[in-house]
């Protein structure tokens, strides 16, 4: 019974999550950080980053710890130091900025730390940041036919 189990606990282990869930993870964290909130007639997306940023003091910090997932992913799937140094550099100068009360607040609605961080996974493992450059199948004409 005991060896069952540790099968199946070793296959569990072995399986474990792929590098394409780590990146669906990061990606969600992103987006929901940086790009979750459409503000109307500007046309602007705000992320939950820019808006626990309004809370004085400590929205910044729960900001930051949040956005360090995605640097702690990163290392992970395996990024180089400098890399996460970039990354870490991303994070810190946009907490410190986004401390400055209402001049934080605005930058944190441009400056988007996470989706620049996700970029740089994206570049590291040779990923297209927007669909595939080339389209495979055939072209036809639409006045050919």
């Amino acid at each position: 019974m005991t060896t069952a189990r540790s099968a199946v606990f070793d296959a569990i282990k072995t399986a474990g999550p792929t590098r394409a869930d780590a990146i669906a993870r990061v990606t969600l964290v992103a987006r929901l950080l940086d790009d979750a909130v459409l503000i109307p007639g500007l046309n602007r997306r705000v992320g939950f980053d820019a808006l626990i940023g309004l809370v004085p003091g400590i929205g910044d910090a729960i900001s930051a710890v949040l956005a360090s997932y995605i640097i702690w992913e990163a290392r992970r799937l395996g990024l180089p130091r400098w890399k996460i140094a970039r990354m870490i550099g991303n994070v810190a100068f946009d907490t410190a900025i986004g401390a400055i009360p209402i001049a934080g607040d605005m930058f944190d609605v441009f400056f988007k730390a996470n989706r620049r961080n996700l970029r740089i996974i994206h570049e590291h493992l040779g990923m297209p940041k927007r669909g595939p450059v080339e389209i495979d199948g055939t072209a036809v004409r639409v006045d050919e036919r």
